[in-house]
């Protein structure tokens, strides 16, 4: 009994086991409970796991129910597997000329959507005695909309999207003043800011589904980039398009205002930090 036992332990202890013996399904499964940056670092390790995590059950489940109908917005001809689909839409996709754009976000797996200020439309925009596009390299879309001084501001936009079902926010990204140069250096300027501080401004949104949202609000100098909060929305059907008007005004003309820099307008998951 005693020599049995013996000859059995130094069997077991000869077989050399590591982990690129285990099955690739079972690698599979456990991959599929981590998240998406964790997957990828075990990846790594060995062939195994870096084949085990290309299954696309695994992205699957780290993707919106109405992934496909995204995945449209590639423009791609060759049909792709789930974890490519992950990976193109964390990037990012622009639409709409490349004025707005959409991601996913690989922690959270969310859907965001931004609109630039180029997308908005603008009263006065047109005469640079008012409005400009000055160039940023703080914005995605690498330009913003720069009030100088206006008596009338009037900002509206919109944008129609398959929203995966969830609760949304929509939020103005805003700041008075603007980076310039000088000497070569970047400086903070806020000269031209006034009269945000008599009248607050208004910001309001529309869905097509009739939920709506009006928020009115002081504008600060900060220096920095705010984004400011206009309400939540609910989106339930993830198959039709969900279509949203926003505005930014303040059409107090008994003073003038000025310093005002709008970088676009983000709607994300209401349970997200901004971007």
């Amino acid at each position: 009994m005693g020599a049995n036992t013996s000859l059995l332990s130094s069997d077991i202890s000869n077989v050399n086991t590591n982990l690129g013996d285990m099955p690739e399904s079972c690698v599979a499964l456990i991959l599929s409970y981590l998240e998406p940056v964790d997957i990828c670092r075990l990846a790594r390790i060995n062939r195994a796991f870096r084949a085990a995590s290309t299954a696309d059950f695994i992205w699957a489940s780290k993707l919106p129910s109405n992934y496909r109908n995204l995945a449209g917005s590639l423009f791609v001809t060759e049909k792709l597997g789930e974890k490519e689909i992950f990976a193109r839409l964390s990037r990012g996709v622009s639409f709409d000329s490349g004025n707005k754009e959409f991601w996913l976000d690989k922690t959270t797996r969310g859907v965001c959507v931004s609109i630039s200020s180029k997308a908005l439309t603008i009263t006065g925009i047109d005469d640079r005695r008012y409005w400009n596009h000055i160039p940023s390299d703080e914005s995605r879309y690498r330009t913003v909309a720069y009030l100088k001084q206006i008596w009338w501001v009037e900002v509206h936009g919109d944008v129609e999207f398959l929203f995966p079902p969830g609760t949304y926010s929509l939020k103005f990204k805003l700041r008075l003043g603007k980076v310039v140069k000088q000497n070569g250096r970047r400086v903070f300027s806020n000269e031209d800011v006034h009269g945000w501080d008599v009248k607050p401004v208004e910001l309001k949104f529309m869905t097509s589904t009739s939920q709506r949202s009006v928020t009115k609000r002081f504008l600060k100098k900060t220096e920095m980039w705010e984004y400011h909060n206009v309400g939540e929305f609910v989106v339930e059907d993830s198959n039709t398009p969900t279509k949203v008007k926003f505005s930014l005004t303040q059409i107090d003309c008994t003073h003038t205002k000025g310093g005002l820099a709008i970088d676009s307008i983000l709607i994300c998951p209401s349970d997200q930090h901004n971007i």
